[in-house]
Parts: structure tokens; C-alpha cells; sequence
């Protein structure tokens, strides 16, 4: 469900009119809702609460320290996939303890660094990966609680880029190796194998997917217990999808209540990952209309954020809704909605009805996940700032880029003269 509500012809998030936003922030912005994080993480919390659980909040999504303080305060755990996202975890005031390592390429540095600050286990995603880290917890002299993340080849049903339980895909253990890694790390002195974890995809809109993957982990976990090896968790994942346009996803209750059903006669310590599903309907993304451009074959409305501002459009052909923050008697006309950057697939949305002006602000919805923290520099353009709301208040909590800010750690090379 959106954040935004119109009141008479102002759009607004919690109580603060998003033209008081841009007359104060500027232009292109980030904005997140306080309320609707929160109310997300314990609707989540209190779905879940009939059996034990741990809500891993997976860092990717939305990773804005004063986002990652709000879930701590509500003792959250986190689902990392670097060791710049347990710093960040950490910085905010993030149990260490209650951090997941995931991720198929994790470095020495990183398993070393998350090693010192105690996380609680490692997602080991190959065997290599298993050997690396039994190697380092012996150099290190320490003994690391791991998990088994398997590879359950099965089918989501969305976007290939946001796919990650199949064969072809690099994530996870196929689910036929399990059984002998497991045997091999119980031999170790230096791992622990506390669990067993799967994660198939992102804006995953059926529940048929999620009921697989809990009966495979689940199979897994009884063939486990079958040859004495006893486990702390089932880690099932995050990739609950949110409505973005015509999607009907379950809503979070149904989501837990159907897993329930089937992980309760286990009573077993169930951790779930959600990202998107908890931030992404709390946040927007506001952006002003520089130029309405009218060919004989399109319309154009380019507004002064980009693809290095969303990517989302770009890079899975996602659709957003697009609100104008004022409600005006302009002549409605189908726009395509432009970025300035060199690319034509710098686009946030096409053939969109809208009655527009030059000037005018417009809201891209939705955009509280995958959004900043997916942003870059291209084009050498400046990413924008990050607002979070309060009821009436909004917080600047992290502000815009300057031109400085592009090229502060570039260094021109003492060269030889030339010729």
C-alpha cells in the first residue's frame, strides 16, 4: 500500500505536504515514511509470532543508517551481503549478533572482519567458499556458526534478474550436495552448522514458490536429523513482493500464516529476510519537470531525476506509479517520463496519462527499495539527498552530493612530461 494520500489537491506522506519537501530539500529527493517501515517490521513481527522467528532485515533493500537505527530500535537482525553493510549495521546500532552473512563472493577481509565482530553465522553459498572460511576460523583460532544456504531449483515466477533458485543461477547449494557438505562440516573443528537457509528470488507474487521452498528445507531438515545432525534454524528467505501496479502479492499475514502451517510441528527457530517487503511502498522518490516536450510522435515530460537515481525502470523494465503532487484542470496527455541522462533507456515510466505543466513536481511511488541504494554517479551527476518523515517533521539524513563530492578521492597521476 502507498505511503502518499492526496489532501484536496496536495499530495502528502504522513503530514507533510511534499511541496514543503522540494521548497526545502530540493529536488530530485528521497522520502520515507517512519510510520510505514515500522508498521511493516511488527506486522511482520506479530504474524509471525506463533512460533519462534527472527526477522532479518535484508540491508540491500535500503541501507540509510537512520532506516537501519529505526529497525534496530525495533530489535531486528540483519541479512548482509558485504562488510560495508555490517559497518553500516553496526554504525547504526545494529546487533552484531543478530547479523546474517550472505552473499556467493565473500573476500578474506570481509569473513575475517565478520569474524571479529561475532555475527551470528555465514550463509556458505559453495564449497569453496565452506573450505575458505574453515581455513580462516583455524588461522583465526575461532569457531564460526554456519548455515547451509541450498539451491532448491525452483521456479518464482519473476524477473530472471531477481531470480536466485535455480539451476542456472550462481546462489546456493544444489539441494543433491547438502547432505554430504553437512557431513563435512560436523567433522570440522572449526564450523558449527547451526542451519539451513534458501532465498529464490525478489518480487515473488505467488505463494506456491515460498510453500516449495519451506517442504524442500524442511525434507532437508528431517534427512539431517535422520544421520544425527541437529540444527538451531530454517532460514527461509526473504522476496515477498509488493504492489507496484496491477500485482496482487499476499499480504504479509497470509504469507506467515500459510509457512506457519507447515515450519509450527518443527518448533524450530525460523528467520525470515524480508527487504522490499518492508520498505518498499514507505518511500518515493520527488522529481521536478524541467521541460514538457511535444514531438509528432511522443510526449515527453523530462524531469530532473534520472537512471542513476532509479535504476528500477531501466534495468527490469519495472513500472512505478507516477503522481503529480498537484492536482491542476490541464489537458490530460499520454508522456513518457524522461531523464536528463545521456541513455535512452534513461526512462521512469512510459505512456502515462497525466495532466502536467512545466515546473510541475511529480512523485514516483514505491521507490522506498532498490532505489538509493542501487544509484550512482553517472553522468557525473550528484545523488540526491534522503528524507525520512515523522508525522509533521522531515529529517534530512543524508544530504545531497556536491560536485566535490564526485571526484574527492580521484587523484591525477604525476606524469612524465609529454612529448
Amino acid at each position: 500500500m502507498s505511503c502518499l494520500q492526496y489532501r484536496g489537491n496536495q499530495l502528502y506522506i504522513e503530514d507533510v505536504s511534499l511541496k514543503n519537501v522540494a521548497d526545502e530539500f530540493g529536488t530530485p529527493c528521497y522520502i520515507y515514511s517512519r510510520s510505514a517501515i515500522e508498521a511493516n517490521w511488527h506486522t511482520f513481527d506479530e504474524a509471525f509470532s506463533g512460533i519462534p522467528h527472527r526477522i532479518c532485515y535484508a540491508v540491500k533493500a535500503n541501507s540509510n543508517i537512520a532506516i537501519l537505527h529505526l529497525l534496530a530500535r525495533l530489535n531486528s537482525g540483519f541479512d548482509i551481503v558485504s562488510m560495508g553493510e555490517i559497518d553500516r549495521v553496526i554504525a547504526a546500532g545494529g546487533d552484531p549478533k543478530k547479523i546474517v552473512f550472505s552473499g556467493v563472493g565473500k573476500k578474506r577481509d570481509e569473513i575475517e572482519h565478520a569474524i571479529e565482530k561475532k555475527i551470528y553465522c555465514f550463509n556458505i553459498e559453495s564449497e569453496p567458499e565452506l573450505e575458505r572460511l574453515q581455513e580462516i576460523a583455524a588461522r583465526m583460532n575461532a569457531a564460526i556458526d554456519v548455515a547451509i544456504r541450498i539451491n532448491p531449483n525452483i521456479n518464482p515466477h519473476t524477473h530472471s534478474h531477481i531470480t536466485t533458485g535455480l539451476n542456472e543461477s550462481k546462489f546456493g547449494i544444489d539441494i543433491t550436495d547438502v547432505i554430504p557438505l553437512a557431513q563435512k562440516i560436523s567433522r570440522s573443528g572449526s564450523l558449527r552448522l547451526v542451519g539451513i537457509a534458501s532465498h529464490i528470488g525478489s518480487q515473488i507474487v505467488q505463494l506456491a514458490p515460498f510453500l516449495e521452498v519451506v517442504d524442500r528445507l524442511l525434507d532437508t531438515y528431517q534427512q539431517l536429523l535422520k544421520i544425527g545432525i541437529t540444527l538451531r534454524h530454517i532460514n527461509i528467505g526473504g522476496g515477498l513482493g509488493i504492489t507496484y501496479h496491477d500485482e496482487h502479492p499476499p499480504g504479509i499475514r497470509e504469507y506467515a500464516r500459510a509457512l506457519q502451517d507447515k515450519l509450527r510441528p518443527y518448533n524450530i527457530e525460523v528467520i525470515i529476510e524480508p527487504g522490499r517487503a518492508i520498505v518498499g511502498n514507505a518511500g518515493i522518490l520527488l522529481s521536478r519537470i524541467e521541460y514538457l516536450k511535444h514531438t509528432q510522435h511522443k510526449n515527453f515530460a523530462i524531469i530532473d531525476a534520472g537512471m542513476n537515481d532509479l535504476l528500477r525502470p531501466a534495468l527490469y523494465d519495472a513500472w512505478q506509479n507516477i503522481l503529480p503532487v498537484e492536482l491542476h484542470n490541464s489537458e490530460v496527455k499520454q508522456y513518457d517520463i524522461a531523464g536528463p541522462v545521456c541513455e535512452s533507456a534513461d526512462f521512469l515510466g512510459k505512456n502515462r496519462d497525466l495532466a502536467l505543466q512545466s515546473g510541475d513536481l511529480l512523485a514516483i511511488d514505491s521507490s522506498g527499495a532498490y532505489g538509493f541504494s542501487m544509484s550512482s554517479n553517472y553522468n557525473s551527476r550528484c545523488r540526491p539527498p534522503e528524507i525520512l518523515v515523522d508525522g509533521s517533521n522531515a529529517s534530512l539524513i543524508r544530504r545531497r552530493e556536491t560536485i566535490k563530492d564526485l571526484f574527492a578521492a580521484e587523484i591525477i597521476a604525476d606524469l612524465a612530461p609529454c612529448d
